[in-house]
């Protein structure tokens, strides 16, 4: 895998944007394999096709790409992303893309992460102030992907600090985070994110039920919280997770 941007592709565009997306993107098409099936390669949509930006040809996965430019390779807490009411429609349509995390300096890829599309749900999609009546959209509303509220098993590196991750890591990886798609959603995603704050490596019950506070918040409904973490650690513990 050749970690090196393209840039004579982008050579007669003005906008740095527009370079980027397109470097990017084609070093996607040029370099990877299918993260999901491990099909030889991935397929680019035709350009501004409302799904995503590529596709396997093979297990019929669909992948959209976001791009960040940084030195430490830190894709930091948020990601600034177009129309919020676009994100959310295409988020919880029958079809949501997996999406790929890039980021670069001095033209060369230094990570590259998937997500998978189960790990997608309207709460980490923050919605922004619309534009000011005096910007040329005047009242568009954008969007951020809050990456803190993504487990980091729904992390799933491609390319970590500059070395690539063995294809056969990647796609058991991803099995194993997909696992739980349909809970992952929910409960599953919650619990997981309680695992993500305990610093330890090793936790109790006890540690799990200190933020019994904070997801009874979350679900106001449930009457029998610390029941309901019980099963979501016996099903993580079947699927791998802990």
């Amino acid at each position: 895998m050749d970690f090196q941007l393209n840039t004579s592709l982008a050579e007669s565009y003005i906008s740095l944007s527009q370079k980027i997306r397109i470097e990017t993107e084609n070093w996607v098409a040029e370099n990877l394999y299918c993260p999901v099936c491990g099909f030889s390669h991935i397929q680019h949509y035709e350009n501004n096709k409302p799904v995503a930006d590529f596709f396997c040809e093979r297990c019929a996965s669909d992948f959209e790409l976001k791009s960040k430019k940084s030195k430490t390779g830190s894709l930091g807490n948020k990601i600034m992303d177009g129309a919020y009411a676009t994100m959310i429609e295409r988020i919880t349509s029958l079809r949501t893309p997996n999406f790929f995390f890039l980021t670069y300096a001095e033209n060369r890829v230094n990570n590259f992460l998937l997500v998978p599309n189960a790990f997608f749900v309207p709460r980490i999609i923050e919605k922004r102030k619309p534009l000011s009546a005096a910007a040329s959209r005047a009242g568009w509303i954008r969007c951020n992907i809050d990456i803190t509220n993504i487990p980091e098993s729904g992390k799933i590196f491609i390319i970590r600090n500059g070395k690539e991750i063995s294809p056969d890591v990647v796609i058991q990886n991803y099995q194993k985070a997909v696992a739980g798609e349909t809970q992952a959603k929910g409960w599953l995603m919650d619990v997981l994110n309680c695992i993500d704050k305990i610093s330890d490596t090793t936790f109790s019950l006890q540690n799990i039920y200190s933020f019994v506070p904070s997801l009874k918040a979350r679900h106001p409904d449930n009457n029998n919280i610390e029941a309901k973490i019980r099963q979501q650690l016996r099903l993580l513990r079947d699927k791998g997770f802990i």
